[in-house]
């Protein structure tokens, strides 16, 4: 593999590096796609007249530091789990995931409640739970094991819409031209903001508190989702850590809250945790760093452009209330793999950037898109409402599919990610 760092010779920095596909962004969406793609290229080589260059630009190693390897966990639903299965990637990770076997969905102060378990919907489980540093550090691996060239770290600096290419320059002063470009660089994309694409944004006025906590008993693979006057709180099974049991937070929160409790003294973030959430996971012993984000749905109205697809949280970020932001982002991967898979099947030459194939990903892309998004606002609207009628309307939808198991068959299919739109 071609490993392109910032300390390459700048006297050769005014050649320009000609590839089929580049990718911005390598981060969860990007590092997954990039590897799909360098299998897509192994499996077409033998009927393609020259084999398909792919590059990827990432401006951090994975740690911590690294915003799409943060200190975050996310679910992996067990849809995306199949996919990820289907592009060989679930074999690696597998090892650092930890299973959701049963949720437990509630609404403080109110009647409501319901469970989704893994036995009646006779699955081995209804999703994974992965740690994003531990997953970027093995993505990196097996990219440095790849045909892919990797640009890390470097940054995009500008890019040029060409009639044949893009022509992207970075801060080391390396050019590459790429026929096909994905821009998988997040909220605040760089190659959107070059193209001068419009965001569309719509402000949930809530920030959410992400953290790890250590619960006094085991977890048992169960993950909760309890919806309180100030919005939900998510609380994800996480992999043991020196025998003490973990669970992954995620609490919305109106800002001037999450602003004092952010700045509270752990005893005091503990207590008020335990007060909102209650004693149904145990008692919480103790939490971890403390991080913050504004909670927003962001979305291109047309993720495409000029031979540019923009996926994951490029195109679309999502309130974190049904953990379905990477779920929603691996569709996309997985479309744009379909979409190019029928290019490449075809020996005649073809352009992998053309017109057709921005389209293609749009169109197909559209429903999934707009239903998810359009889900995820009613969820944080409707349970983030002390409107009478909603809290009684709600109450009895949680009520009710406890009562009548065949309704959580949907629910749970959406949560999972088998609704493709």
């Amino acid at each position: 593999m071609a490993n392109h760092n910032q300390h390459a010779d700048v006297a050769s920095t005014t050649e320009i590096n000609h590839v089929d596909i580049a990718i911005v962004g390598g981060a969860m969406a990007g590092a997954t796609l990039a590897l799909g793609l360098a299998e897509l290229a192994k499996q077409s080589s033998s009927h393609l007249k020259a084999p398909i260059k792919i590059a990827l630009i990432e401006a951090h190693k994975p740690s911590s530091e690294h915003p799409g390897f943060d200190a975050r966990s996310i679910a992996i639903s067990h849809g995306s789990i199949f996919e990820l299965k289907q592009l060989g990637l679930w074999q690696h990770l597998d090892s650092l995931a930890e299973p959701i076997h049963n949720i437990h969905i509630s609404e403080r102060g109110n009647f409501g409640m319901t469970e989704l378990n893994r036995e009646s919907l006779h699955l081995p489980y209804l999703g994974q739970v992965v740690e994003l540093e531990a997953v970027g550090n093995k993505l990196f691996s097996l990219l440095e094991k790849s045909d892919v060239s990797l640009y890390c770290p470097a940054k995009l600096q500008s890019v040029e819409a060409g009639l044949d290419a893009q022509l992207l320059k970075l801060d080391n002063g390396q050019q590459i031209s790429a026929k096909l470009l994905i821009a998988a660089d997040g909220v605040n994309s760089k190659v959107r903001q070059a193209f001068k694409q419009p965001l569309e944004q719509v402000d949930f006025n809530q920030t959410a508190i992400i953290a790890n906590i250590h619960t006094e008993k085991p977890h048992n693979a169960w993950a909760y989702e309890r919806f309180t006057q100030t919005g939900p709180l998510a609380l994800l099974p996480m992999a043991n850590s020196q025998a003490e049991s973990r669970l992954s937070m995620v609490w919305a929160l109106e800002p001037s809250d999450a602003e004092r409790l952010l700045n509270a003294s752990k005893a005091e973030f503990i207590s008020e945790l335990q007060h909102a959430f209650g004693y149904r996971a145990g008692r919480f012993i103790d939490i971890g760093e403390r991080f913050s984000y504004p909670l927003m749905l962001s979305y291109m109205p047309r993720p495409i452009y000029q031979r540019t697809i923009f996926l994951g949280n490029a195109a679309q970020t999502l309130h974190p209330i049904a953990g379905q932001g990477f779920n929603l982002g691996l569709r996309d991967v997985v479309c744009v793999l379909d979409v190019l898979k029928q290019v490449l099947a075809n020996p005649e030459p073809h352009d992998i950037g053309s017109v057709a194939v921005t389209h293609a990903y749009l169109e197909r892309r559209k429903a999934d898109r707009q239903s998810t998004m359009n889900n995820i606002e009613f969820l944080v609207r409707g349970f983030s409402n002390d409107y009478w009628p909603l809290v009684i309307g709600r109450n009895l939808g949680l009520r009710l599919l406890s009562w009548f198991p065949p309704l959580k068959a949907p629910v749970a299919r959406q949560a999972m990610g088998w609704n493709k739109g």
